[in-house]
């Protein structure tokens, strides 16, 4: 096939559709210095004037010493014009465009298969007429945050890329539309298009002024992609509910930073019924949230502020389960947890309930303030589970912040006995270093699974009994291999602060093979 007869104009439109194509055009030029000698001259011209099969030949030579999978697509562009350092690229244009003509289908196909960048799909668009023609069918399409930034009518230029796509699979768009141009998008891709990402912030009223419109009503337009399968929404505000329909293929949903209110989370949630991977983060406005969805297999949750929220979910098929900022968490019963993760950075988590956790292997506790029950119970669910960090500063149930009662060692371990990793925290490292608790210690006591601990020591207070509770890890732990002593965050102002460092580091050279200070 012809080169384009034009090359010039291919390029003017490359750089009306990315601001910085003409700098990467630049860099290729200044690749191509004019040739040095007489010999790699009639090799190219030789070349220009050869048979379309031995130009073919060269660029598959060519082509062939290239790791396709591991290359960014132009980077393979780049390098092929890098083969041919020695020659100016404009001298010999329609030479190149001729050569990347000649390319085997199955080498474009490659390439234009992982090009969604808005940049590389302008950029590729310039290499010859065969490959503009190829753009049509490339997959997807990518527009980064700042794609735009100097543009006066981006959306113009972002439908008429749009547009030429004829089965568009995927649309990732950061910088800011609006939703005329994001219907009339989703319209003419309504049934090809799988996944969606959009970025509906501030930021859009910014750009477009007094053309801007709602959050709420931008949304709406995208019930009409009822095929998609993944759909995440960032600075989105829903404080209504969503004219969506039912999105029957939907399998991910993600929204972060919204604005939240009860019924449109539960309407949005409700309007995806075949979800298995949910996450609302950063999100605020919600005091009550119940999810029921029966494929729901992964859900992240992590709502802002110190406001008392409670947390119901209902999935016979859940796995994974992270979440953050609520007072009340209820899991039904009826579940396959093997990974759960709950925090309360601000103000107080009151109760857990999650019934038997019998597949659990993962369990986080974070916060600032549990209710001691709400710790027990989860900790007494979780018998088999295997890893555990628990970082948790005070318990109580009301206002003042109160210790952590007595942790019997040997209970604790006893109930835990599949346990291979533990972190703990300051205060509940505290609370397991309690005289009763050690002396309990016999020579019929052990620890079977331990391999890993890391402790985090806060306060140089009952320095004796600490030491003498990571003293008992090491001898009663039959398969530990490694402990962490972090004492970077101890305070240091108590007068034994010295003395109790130097009892570490005596306890480290006794058993330099595991332990290790940070």
């Amino acid at each position: 096939m012809a080169a384009s007869a034009n090359p010039d104009q291919n390029r003017a439109w490359v750089m009306a559709v990315s601001t910085d194509a003409h700098e990467v055009f630049r860099r290729i030029d200044s690749l191509f210095k004019p040739p040095h000698s007489s010999s790699l001259d009639h090799f190219l011209k030789a070349v220009v004037s050869g048979k379309k099969g031995f130009k073919r030949r060269i660029c598959a030579g060519i082509v062939s010493t290239f790791d396709l999978q591991n290359l960014r697509p132009f980077e393979i562009l780049r390098r092929f014009f890098c083969s041919f350092t020695g020659c100016a690229f404009w001298k010999y244009h329609n030479f190149f465009a001729t050569m990347m003509d000649s390319l085997p289908d199955a080498i474009i196909q490659q390439i234009l298969s992982h090009i969604s960048h808005a940049r590389d799909v302008a950029s590729c668009s310039c290499v010859s007429k065969r490959w503009k023609d190829c753009i049509p069918y490339s997959p997807s399409l990518y527009f980064p945050r700042n794609a735009f930034h100097s543009v006066s009518d981006a959306d113009a230029i972002i439908s008429r890329i749009v547009s030429i796509v004829m089965r568009l699979e995927e649309l990732v768009v950061y910088c800011p539309f609006s939703t005329s141009s994001l219907a009339s998008w989703i319209s003419l891709h309504n049934r090809s298009l799988r996944i969606l990402e959009l970025r509906m912030d501030s930021a859009v009223d910014k750009f477009f002024g007094s053309r801007a419109e709602g959050n709420g009503d931008r949304v709406d337009c995208i019930g009409a992609a009822h095929n998609l399968e993944a759909l995440k929404l960032w600075g989105v505000s829903l404080t209504r509910s969503p004219n969506w329909g039912v999105f029957k293929k939907l399998r991910s949903l993600a929204i972060i930073g919204a604005a939240l209110c009860d019924d449109a989370v539960k309407d949005t949630i409700q309007a995806c019924p075949n979800l298995t991977d949910l996450a609302l983060l950063s999100c605020d406005g919600v005091t009550t949230l119940s999810i029921e969805l029966e494929c729901l297999e992964r859900c992240r949750l992590d709502f802002l502020g110190p406001g008392h929220c409670s947390l119901s979910v209902s999935s016979m098929r859940l796995q994974v389960l992270e979440i953050q900022g609520f007072s009340w968490v209820r899991v039904n019963r009826n579940h396959k947890l093997r990974s759960l993760c709950i925090s309360k950075n601000t103000g107080r988590l009151y109760g857990v309930d999650t019934g038997k956790l019998m597949d659990l292997e993962h369990l986080s506790l974070r916060g600032v303030q549990w209710s001691w029950n709400a710790i027990s119970s989860v900790l007494q669910c979780a018998s088999d589970v295997k890893h555990l960090v628990m970082k948790i500063e005070f318990c109580g149930d009301f206002e003042t912040l109160q210790p952590f009662p007595e942790i019997d060692l040997v209970e604790f371990f006893n109930n835990h006995p599949k346990l291979k990793t533990l972190e703990i925290h300051g205060a509940m490292f505290a609370a397991l270093c309690q005289k009763n608790s050690l002396k309990k210690l016999d020579s019929n006591f052990v620890i079977p699974n331990l391999e890993e601990v890391l402790v985090t020591v806060r306060s140089p207070l009952n320095a004796e009994q600490k030491l003498n509770t990571l003293e008992s890890l090491v001898d009663f732990s039959v398969k530990l291999r490694k402990m962490v002593i972090r004492i970077s965050q101890m305070k240091n102002c108590h007068e034994t602060a010295d003395d109790f460092f130097e009892e570490i580091c005596r306890f480290k050279h006794l058993n330099n093979d595991i332990v290790h200070i940070e």
